[in-house]
């Protein structure tokens, strides 16, 4: 995980020297820049002033996760790239390469990525071809951006589990927050989205669409339940390493992901609530079933007092969900980096796929509007807050062949008799869980580790409503964005 970003245009140096910093805590481990006049990478960030000038750039700020911890980005060879997020399949793409006669210089993953737009760019595809090939090659969470030199290519997974924005101007980062740090507005790149960079223009592209697979062809399998069992089993594998943590509340979502993980992996929950709330009181409960590790972080008022500036500077909204949603994961993943733990695996996306929230049961429509925007409404929230604590969410349920499945099962095996996650209560209980957690119907997390009560009393101390305490906490943490 880490920053990336970069641009074209006069000045860019003293520009790519502000980027670096205001997104420094995306990849404290190093940094590392490529102008079309030259490379520099360093492990110490007092030497930025020592990258080249030029007038296409390149630059990405690491945290370690996959692959040699020496190694930084950009990559470059006749292209130069860099890439946030993990290639889950990046192994098996390498060994098909080496077998046609390509050599790597590192086992980085985002490595592979280059190495196979160089491959794909030599059987005669141009780029736009080669990115389109790319997401139905690529199993992963990524953001990516390369150049030749004189454009820079931008593209995200089609899921849009890890945020990418640009600037008409020619500038692109992983936050808002970057790019308005030289005074640019800040454009979300879509999912399965091309966005190429020019001198004066900005082309756009959609290559890929997770509605090619909702209108694709349905072949539901005899057995759906163990279908599922067998591709999410596969997502969770992909997704854990040696000591894997999870963002838990004992709902059923990340139960499954706790529970499926535990037989690859030693697994940590991480939880957060105020004493007594429900996910902390269900987190302790069936963590106490299985015997796995529990850390809490049990937060008051004054918790939530000091910690909310921060989580808004991470989220880059005046969305109060998004603020109350933000306090217990920012808390959580709090524990997890302080502990050193790097990976936690989500439930994130169970809801849209599965029809977890209520309102699906007179619109069930909505599940399809939703997972649409899951993209800026949640994962970009996500995403933003656990890297703030250095620690990297990981979703198997949006692991596309997840997604893919999903998305061709009938409304029933979703929802039914005013029941909801009707296939993963059945997948629970066909796993061995206690009916009690099959069954569970668990509160938003909002609502679950009752930080929205705690957010509300603060609104009051100051006489507003929770929507104008959203505005001035943003306007206090970002006074100069507009």
């Amino acid at each position: 995980m880490c920053l990336i970003a970069g641009g074209l245009g006069k000045n860019l140096k003293e520009k790519l020297i502000t980027m670096a910093l205001a997104g420094k805590h995306r990849g404290p481990d190093s940094f590392g820049v490529w102008t079309d006049e030259g490379v520099f990478k360093s492990g110490d960030f007092s030497r930025l002033k020592e990258i080249p000038d030029g007038s296409v750039g390149l630059l990405q700020c690491r945290l370690a996760m996959t692959g040699s911890k020496a190694f930084t980005q950009p990559f470059v060879n006749e292209l130069a790239l860099v890439h946030n997020g993990e290639i889950y399949n990046h192994l098996q793409i390498r060994d098909y390469l080496e077998g046609r006669g390509v050599s790597f210089e590192s086992d980085v993953d985002s490595e592979v990525i280059l190495r196979l737009i160089e491959f794909l760019r030599e059987k005669g595809l141009n780029y736009p071809e080669i990115v389109r090939r790319l997401f139905s090659m690529l199993e992963g969470d990524y953001s990516v951006a390369f150049s030749d030199g004189e454009r820079i290519y931008l593209f995200r997974d089609p899921v849009g589990i890890r945020p990418l924005y640009f600037s008409r101007r020619g500038f692109f980062a992983s936050e808002k927050k970057v790019l308005w740090a030289i005074g640019e507005e800040a454009i979300p790149v879509k999912p399965g989205e091309l966005v190429v960079l020019g001198k004066g223009s900005v082309e756009r592209r959609e290559l890929f669409s997770i509605r090619d697979l909702r209108f694709g062809v349905k072949c539901i399998p005899q057995d759906p339940v163990q279908a599922l069992e067998r591709i999410f089993s596969t997502a969770v594998r992909n997704r854990i390493v040696r000591k894997t943590g999870v963002l838990f509340s004992g709902g059923l979502d990340s139960t499954l992901a706790a529970y499926v993980a535990s037989q690859y992996s030693d697994v940590v929950l991480y939880t957060a609530g105020t004493e007594g709330s429900p996910d902390l009181e269900w987190a302790r409960k069936a963590s106490d079933h299985f015997g796995w590790e529990l850390r809490e972080r049990v937060f008051t008022l004054d918790d939530v007092r000091e910690a909310v500036g921060r989580v808004v500077f991470a989220i880059e909204e005046p969305n109060p969900m998004n603020i109350a949603i933000g306090i217990p994961l920012y808390f959580a993943t709090e524990v997890a980096g302080r502990e050193g733990t790097k990976v936690l695996l989500s439930g994130q996306g169970a809801d849209e796929l599965f029809g977890g929230y209520a309102k699906y049961i007179d619109r069930p429509d909505l599940m399809w509007n939703d997972l649409l925007n899951i993209s800026e409404r949640n994962l970009a929230r996500d995403d933003k807050i656990t890297m703030l604590n250095g620690v990297e969410g990981r979703y198997p349920f949006l692991a596309l062949p997840v997604v893919n499945f999903a998305l061709k099962l009938p409304l029933e095996m979703k929802v039914s008799g005013g029941v909801r996650k009707v296939i993963l209560r059945k997948l629970a209980l066909r796993l061995g869980l206690p009916e009690w957690m099959a069954e569970r119907e668990k509160k938003a997390m909002q609502y679950g580790s009752r930080s929205q009560k705690l957010l509300e009393k603060l609104a009051k101390e100051r006489g507003l409503t929770l929507r104008e305490f959203a505005e001035v906490l943003f306007r206090e943490t970002f006074p100069n964005t507009f």
